[in-house]
């Protein structure tokens, strides 16, 4: 890599590639990029820290960059068409090639899954951070490039098989489910996906032991299953749940580990710490230095993440898979057993709704009452013959269609409810618009 250079990021807004981007801010290189202006949860690192961003022009390509090119462009994109025409005179990589580079550096722990991937990198990144020195790169558009970092913990993203040619020492792997129907023929495909990727992980993989498919990996390293029950090799047993978080007594096989406090709620919130665990132990990592890292975790960005408005409980998070939402609702229920939970979805692409219709269905009733957005289309799909209102109707517990501009009906609900807005696309605007409703109403009452 050339610190002569300017590293130019096509589509420098994505979760991972803005990630990337601060990474190599962090070690000194010159750093632009481009995308769309809508603003988006991820820029604001970026313009912290000096990053121009750019609207997209093929006259922002010149010769002298090294151009990086996101995971949703094709050739025909301007940024990309313009760099390809320039050849031999430009060099053009992908993200995943640019984060192999950066794998091949460190002791790397790749995680990879179709959920909690992100909740769990970044866990991982924090306890690993306040042991030795790491770099980092989170789904949630966090990244940090430390020098003479000794581990590497990032985010492995199956969408497209873009974790194919990754080579990480470690590989932790949270589930195998059917997601991105857009790309992935069915469940078996994603298996040979997630299998492909394990076999070149270098020295052990850290798997969720109820998976079934996870199961079925055929690798050339361990694999190490962690969870509840006794055919697990890394086990939490002796669970309390409370309203400040969870503890569990760790174990491996039956060498007791000690016992372990975390600041998160719900069972996946446990399950993403006991892999964390389990891959400091195979490390040899010090585990009261785990554990004390561990009570220190804030979370990541839009992974329930939340903020107190008058007497109401905002979380936002970025659930958009059935597995997700369950996940998410039963974590605010352990939070805030006694509080009326309302729930408002964005669903998340047309393919995907009509995927899981009965499944969106079945999770969003887990809530006391559910509102839903239109859904959110993508660049590769604008349309599709359902709609939120299919999804409504198969629910019992649904309130009606929402947006910024009828947000106000949120406010029939109780004095202090439990609001989460869930969704991996725009479903901020509406809740920051009943944020306002709320303010004022807050305002106008002192």
């Amino acid at each position: 890599m050339d610190k002569q250079k300017t590293y130019y990021f096509i589509g420098i807004k994505g979760s991972g590639m803005s990630s990337l981007a601060l990474i190599l801010h962090d070690q000194g290189y010159e750093v632009a990029g481009s995308d769309i202006d809508q603003y988006t949860f991820t820029q604001k690192p970026l313009t912290d820290v000096g990053i121009s961003i750019y609207p997209f022009d093929a006259q922002n390509i010149k010769p002298e960059m090294v151009v990086i090119r996101g995971n949703a462009f094709d050739d025909n994109q301007v940024e990309v068409a313009a760099a390809m025409a320039l050849g031999d005179a430009i060099e053009l990589i992908s993200y995943p090639d640019l984060v192999q580079s950066l794998i091949t550096q460190y002791t790397s722990v790749g995680v990879a899954g179709a959920h909690g991937k992100t909740s769990t990198t970044g866990l991982l990144a924090h306890v690993l951070s306040g042991i030795a020195p790491t770099s980092y790169l989170i789904g949630d558009g966090t990244g940090k490039g430390v020098p003479d970092a000794r581990f590497f913990a990032f985010e492995a993203d199956e969408y497209r098989r873009h974790f194919q040619d990754y080579t990480p020492d470690y590989a932790i792997m949270t589930n195998i489910d059917f997601d991105h129907p857009d790309y992935y023929q069915d469940i078996d495909d994603v298996f040979d996906a997630f299998n492909d990727f394990g076999k070149n992980v270098q020295k052990a993989i850290f798997a969720w032991g109820d998976d079934l498919k996870l199961r079925e990996i055929q690798v050339n390293v361990p694999v190490y299953y962690y969870g509840l029950n006794a055919e697990d090799d890394f086990i939490a047993q002796n669970i309390k749940r409370s309203t400040n978080g969870s503890s569990f007594d760790a174990y491996y096989h039956e060498t007791f580990l000690g016992n372990f406090q975390v600041p998160l709620f719900g069972q996946h919130g446990i399950l993403n710490s006991l892999a964390v665990i389990a891959m400091a132990y195979v490390e040899e990592i010090d585990l009261d230095l785990l554990r004390k890292e561990l009570l220190s975790f804030k979370g990541v960005k839009r992974r329930f993440t939340e903020k107190t408005v008058g007497d109401v409980t905002i979380i936002d998070d970025y659930a958009h898979h059935p597995s997700e939402i369950k996940a998410t609702l039963d974590a605010a229920r352990q939070k805030f057993p006694d509080r009326e939970l309302v729930a408002v979805f964005q669903p998340h692409t047309f393919s995907r709704t009509i995927a899981y219709l009965d499944e969106f269905a079945e999770s969003l009733d887990l809530a006391d009452r559910v509102y839903l957005t239109e859904i959110f289309a993508s660049a590769r799909e604008t349309k599709g013959d359902i709609s939120s209102a299919d999804l409504g109707a198969k629910m019992t517990k649904f309130g009606g269609i929402i947006s910024p501009e009828n947000v106000a009906q949120l406010m029939q609900h109780d004095q202090n409810p439990v609001v989460v807005f869930m969704g991996a696309g725009d479903v901020q605007q509406t809740e920051f618009s009943y944020e306002k409703i709320l303010a004022n109403v807050t305002t106008n009452l002192q």
